[in-house]
């Protein structure tokens, strides 16, 4: 990161001398990020295929879910707590400079957006999209990472309730997991590199100018974001008896990915593999770590929409009551649910503000820092999507609390 840091100035600074290292930082980084998406859709289909095999039992696995939502819903409901005293006190929106001058985003958070989401469109959970540049339209497909938990979850479920028909099935899943996890250690080798272009790019694109606007309430987040990450975070862990220094540790690497590519999804591998080193076992962290990749948005869900949707009421003078507080704090418990089938935390935050019926032209203000915000906003999700894991594990005896494995150790014999 620190490389990263200097090559991203010394491109911002000195960028008519050397024209070729920004380009080469963001194709790095993106090349990199790619690899880890790449690798998501087969990992998240083997690995919760073979965790259901593993359980044996969809009761035992009921009951898992069950406590993970508990914890998924008990972490946000804090998170979001600590995000409304932040923004209460510093008030970010009376000490903004911003110009009131904004348009409302085009793309909005609605309710209905979870089950769109969650039902599949097709057994691959594939959606397209298309953009037009120039008059030119391009056509790009990805995969709905959620409706590919819903699939791996049913399949799953029904090789186990096949019986022996279904055992060759789930014999070969679990060879196909046992491959890409080797494919994974080869890409995971690659985080330095892919640090140093990803970090890099954002502060030689971005740099800190935009910040000086807005900069009160970028520390109002960046504030809330620590308080959860190095306050909440470990009180928690203290609270099972588990160690935050080893906690933070183990998955120290997931939150510096998730920092630097701003994207859960392209972090997802790393986070589960983190996770598994903590103890969680493999068959519990494929199921759990997935789901919280789509649903377990502490940062973005819960800490941004509170300060957001406070700094919008201050800016344009509207006062907020106790009711408006509660009613922010239950959309970000249920709106990380309500929005998993949709990117970005804009789209969550519009949800907040249509429902507190506030301007939506509040969230284009904010848009010009967006990618600075974003980096501690992702850090945060990682770590709360390895944490609450690591949480359930050791209140259902799951926990290897033995030595972590070596770094590089990916597949257990």
């Amino acid at each position: 990161m620190a490389l990263g840091l200097a090559l991203g100035l010394a491109a911002r600074s000195w960028g008519d001398a050397v024209p070729w290292l920004q380009p080469s930082l963001e194709t790095i980084g993106s090349s990199f990020i790619q690899l880890l998406k790449a690798l998501v859709p087969p990992l998240v289909v083997t690995a919760i295929i073979a965790s259901i095999a593993d359980l044996g039992q969809v009761r035992n696995g009921a009951r898992l879910a069950a406590r993970t939502l508990m914890w998924f819903a008990i972490t946000a409901a804090a998170s979001v707590t600590i995000g409304l005293v932040v923004a209460t006190i510093i008030q970010p929106g009376h000490h903004s400079s911003v110009a009131a001058a904004a348009a409302a985003p085009t793309t909005t958070g609605g309710w209905f957006d979870f089950l769109k989401g969650l039902i599949p469109s097709n057994f691959l959970g594939l959606s397209a999209s298309t953009t037009t540049t120039d008059g030119a339209a391009k056509t790009s497909l990805s995969f709905n990472v959620l409706q590919l938990v819903v699939i791996s979850i049913a399949v799953g479920i029904a090789a186990v309730r096949a019986g022996e028909a279904g055992r060759a099935f789930t014999d070969f899943v679990r060879s196909g997991l046992a491959i890409v996890r080797v494919v994974l250690g080869w890409v995971l080798r690659l985080v330095p590199l892919g640090t140093v272009g990803l970090f890099g790019n954002a502060v030689a694109k971005y740099g800190w100018d935009t910040l000086a606007s807005l900069g009160t309430f970028a520390a109002a987040v960046y504030i809330g974001l620590g308080l959860v990450l190095f306050g909440l975070y470990p009180l928690l862990l203290l609270a099972k008896g588990l160690s935050p220094r080893r906690f933070f540790a183990e998955v120290w690497p997931a939150i510096q990915v998730g920092f630097v590519s701003r994207s859960s999804i392209g972090t997802l591998p790393v986070t589960e593999e983190r996770t598994i080193s903590l103890g969680v076992p493999r068959s519990y962290a494929a199921f759990a770590v997935p789901l919280g990749a789509t649903t377990k948005m502490d940062g973005c869900a819960s800490i941004y929409p509170a300060v957001a949707a406070l700094f919008v009421a201050q800016y344009y003078g509207l006062d907020l009551g106790p009711a408006q507080y509660l009613l922010i704090g239950l959309v970000s418990v249920l709106g990380s649910a309500a929005t998993a089938g949709v990117t970005g935390a804009t789209v969550m935050l519009t949800l907040t503000l249509s429902t507190l019926g506030l301007p939506l032209e509040g969230a284009g203000l904010l848009l010009a820092i967006d990618p600075i915000i974003d980096m501690g906003r992702t850090a945060v999700n990682v770590a709360g999507q390895a944490l609450v894991p690591y949480l359930v594990a050791k209140e259902e005896g799951l926990l290897d609390e033995g030595e972590a494995e070596p770094d590089g150790a990916l597949v257990r014999a």
